[in-house]
């Protein structure tokens, strides 16, 4: 019996011919005659495996080349890390809507076999962020968090799963590290050790302790962003093996979770388009608009000032200086409350309108 895939010309494709034995070829058919893994391979879906030849050929022509440089210099090359991203190497299982491949689960272990064949450190890059990190998100996480933060781990942000800690190695859940609330937030105090990918996250996934009362029940995961105030990340160890896969500890004081905070932010906007997509369908419409433009300029204008200012407070003192975008918005957000008709011009035109409603 013979299995024939056909790939376009010249592509350099994985061939098994032997159950431990790989060679490469250049011809535009792929045939697998053993009997005895018929079943194996009708199992893989056709894009599965064609993704796996596609990545085979990346991690032989662009990493091995510079496996060893990362090894010795304990750090991946940032251009291999984009072309991850670049592949869709790093989103494989999310939804094409978040900017994802869409791909299978399948998919994903066959890609991270093929890397981890050339370099393991890279392997364990990709494993992490597609089973661990976008798996999480995609079944727990908000439509809100799959927007924020789906869209960001498809597209250019490494995250890291945090969950061993100094005491609780075997024992993964006597954590020490907790999460009090605190009016509309949780605080988080505590530590990690020995968390992969740190090195280059952006986003991390913290395990953290919220009702001790409820032994294991009680352990929450939360969403930290690097540049969160009291969260720290320290250099990567000097480890035995996989040296190029950064392992690195972390360290939370009193990193403030702003779940209410950014619920009334959203909030806000999401009023403040909705009032902007009232008014243009007044105008569409040909009906008198003015009080509702009013209001949309209004309390779009001042919800983008509120919403930038608190992005500020939220970065603490990096939120004052110019290496983050978030001081550009907010020094572009406040002309918005000015030109246009200032939001005291706006407030006027709305008690106009509504004089003249109210006195009919």
């Amino acid at each position: 019996m013979r299995m024939m895939i056909t790939i376009p010309r010249g592509f350099h494709c994985l061939v098994r011919k032997r159950r431990s034995e790989y060679t490469y070829q250049a011809d535009h058919v792929i045939i697998v005659s053993l009997v005895q893994e018929m079943s194996f391979y009708r199992q893989r879906s056709i894009n599965a495996i064609l993704k796996s030849i596609t990545v085979s050929r990346f991690a032989t022509e662009r990493v091995a080349p510079l496996v060893r440089q990362m090894d010795e210099e304990q750090k991946f090359k940032p251009e291999i890390v984009k072309e991850l991203f670049e592949n869709g190497l790093m989103g494989i299982e999310i939804d094409p809507e978040y900017g994802g491949t869409g791909a299978s689960f399948f998919s994903t272990i066959l890609v991270v076999e093929e890397l981890s064949k050339i370099d393991p450190s890279l392997g364990i890059l990709v494993d992490l962020q597609n089973t661990l990190i976008n798996s999480l998100i995609v079944k727990l996480g908000t439509p809100e968090q799959k927007k924020e933060y789906l869209t960001r781990l498809a597209a250019d942000t490494v995250g890291s799963f945090a969950l061993t800690e100094p005491s609780s190695g075997s024992d993964a859940f006597s954590l020490k590290t907790t999460a009090k609330e605190d009016g509309g937030d949780y605080i988080l105090n505590g530590s990690k050790m020995w968390i992969s990918n740190s090195d280059l996250a952006g986003i991390f996934l913290i395990m953290a302790n919220a009702d001790p009362s409820k032994g294991y029940r009680g352990i929450t995961c939360f969403i930290v962003e690097r540049e969160m105030p009291g969260f720290s990340v320290a250099r990567p160890e000097n480890k035995l093996g996989i040296k190029a896969s950064g392992t690195c500890m972390l360290t939370m004081d009193n990193v403030r979770g702003l779940q209410h905070q950014i619920s009334d932010v959203a909030t806000r906007i999401e009023a403040a388009r909705l009032l902007v997509y009232n008014a243009a369908r007044l105008v569409e419409r040909g009906l008198p608009f003015m009080k509702e433009a009013s209001m949309a300029k209004y309390y779009a204008s001042e919800t983008a000032h509120h919403v930038t200012a608190k992005c500020i407070d939220w970065m603490g003192g990096v939120g004052f200086t110019k290496d983050f975008p978030q001081e550009k918005f907010y020094r572009d957000a406040k002309i918005g409350t000015i030109y246009e008709g200032t939001s005291n011009i706006q407030l006027n035109t709305i008690g106009k309108c509504l004089m003249n409603e109210y006195s009919k």
